[in-house]
């Protein structure tokens, strides 16, 4: 198989700038959906501020069911990878085929939520009646209609796994261009299109996400033919999921508590909507830019664990030494641009009152993009390595130990007027800061106990 020889034979380096360069496609037009969505809705004619604060409060959950997909995917990446390095076809098959069996249950609990959820979770952030029926109805549409984007997921990452990431971004491209195309149809009402606001934005994201995981089941089916396809192949196998969680699980962690993070910091700055607005709107943008370093991690991954699979140490030390080179590149990048031009971004969305906050924050958290980036490359080196817990340690220390805590305290003195908001968004860049620190003895140690140790 051509594809599985380039992931034993080609130089390391050369190898992640093939496979990397169309991940990190995906993964930032995979962003554009929330930035697009921001940006139209922002410049509607009525109700744009309540409505960027509706979207501000939904991104929570939109990432939660993202995370569950990808978590759920890199489990089945790194697995398939390293069972691809065996030559293992029949049990590369039984993973292949189970994962999309979790994808169906994943579908349930959110179409279960999206059903009689939706409403309890709006109001627990905002009294505003407004923006609880706008968040109500664009949250309900992308948690019934989020098959698209939960199996998207998983066959981006089966594709990624054989080597096929050029395919991913295909299908990627694909569905930002007709979520890209709708937006403005459906939220201002175009031709014989009705306009619909917020609900026009979530059917535009939905119905780009739908044709997105339709493309890329037709790649799987007629490009992966390292395994066999069929609905036998997806009989729930108690260890092949317990193995695809055993990597996946951290994964998804690490992407929940990304979830749970925006959703208290939305509490702790409820006391000023303008600047709740303005955390959500840049948060879509540092998505943006580390979403840079996940589609380099989603190289980093299986390049590594087919290494891992076949025992060649000097394939995993390049792996490891080019991805932190490369993503370091990537997040230098990313912090010129937002640095430059933060005036740029706020009217793009539109910021209206929340305008100075928005810059605000975008100069003092983009400091934190070079750590995050690296930290994101150590996450994706410990799961080819079966370092979940490393993984679950730096995520739990970014998204929630560090963070949290200081950003509540740091808003207690906002509140007596001692300080201005800004001081909250210095949480972020210290977090990152300890979290790499720390990420680094972790790296040391399994390097020391998985590679160093490896004949």
């Amino acid at each position: 198989m051509a594809e599985s020889n380039k992931m034993k034979d080609m130089p390391v380096n050369k190898l992640m700038i093939q496979m990397g360069i169309p991940m990190i496609l995906s993964m930032a037009l995979q962003a554009v959906y929330n930035i697009v969505d921001s940006a139209f809705v922002g410049n509607m004619k009525t109700g744009s501020e309540s409505a960027l604060n509706a979207l501000t409060l939904v991104f929570p959950v939109q990432m939660l069911m993202v995370a569950v997909g990808i978590g759920t995917g890199v489990g089945t990446n790194a697995l398939l990878a390293r069972v691809l390095g065996q030559e293992n076809r029949k049990k590369a098959a039984k993973v292949a085929g189970n994962s999309l069996f979790l994808g169906i249950v994943i579908y349930a609990v959110c179409l279960l939520f999206g059903i009689f959820g939706v409403k309890a979770y709006i109001s627990s952030q905002t009294v505003d009646a407004e923006v609880l029926t706008m968040g109500t109805d664009y949250l309900r549409i992308c948690c019934v209609i989020s098959f698209g984007i939960i199996f998207f997921s998983l066959f981006e990452k089966l594709l990624q796994a054989t080597g096929r990431s050029l395919y991913s971004t295909i299908g990627q491209v694909a569905g930002a261009v007709i979520n890209i195309i709708l937006d403005p149809i459906m939220i201002y009402g175009i031709g014989p299109v009705p306009e619909m606001g917020v609900k026009g934005a979530a059917y535009a994201t939905v119905i780009g996400q739908v044709a997105s995981a339709v493309l890329l089941l037709i790649f799987h089916m007629k490009l992966n033919k390292e395994f066999d396809h069929g609905m036998k192949h997806m009989k729930p196998d108690a260890g092949i999921i317990k193995e695809i969680y055993a990597i996946g699980l951290p994964a998804i962690i690490a992407q929940a508590l990304m979830s749970i993070m925006v959703y208290v910091m939305n509490l702790i700055l409820k006391f000023s909507p303008s600047a709740q607005t303005a955390y959500g709107l840049f948060y879509k943008v540092q998505q943006f830019v580390l979403f840079l370093a996940f589609g380099l991690r989603d190289a980093i991954t299986p390049i590594i664990a087919f290494a891992y699979g076949m025992r060649s140490k000097k394939r995993i030390q390049d792996g490891i030494k080019y991805g932190l080179i490369y993503t370091t590149v990537l997040m230098v990048a990313g912090l010129a641009i937002t640095e430059i031009f933060p005036n740029a971004f706020a009217t793009l969305f539109n910021a209206g009152q929340s305008r100075e906050h928005f810059i605000s924050a975008m100069r003092v958290i983009s400091i934190s993009f070079i750590f995050a980036g690296i930290n994101v490359a150590y996450q994706g080196i410990y799961q080819a390595l079966d370092g979940g817990m490393e993984s679950l340690i730096i995520s739990l220390l970014r998204q929630l130990v560090v963070i949290l805590p200081l950003a509540g305290i740091f808003s207690i003195f906002v509140r007596n007027g001692q300080a201005g908001v800004s001081l909250i968004w210095w949480a972020f860049p210290i977090t990152e800061l300890v979290a790499c620190a720390v990420g680094y003895m972790l790296l040391k140690r399994i390097r020391k106990t998985k590679v160093d140790s490896m004949n």
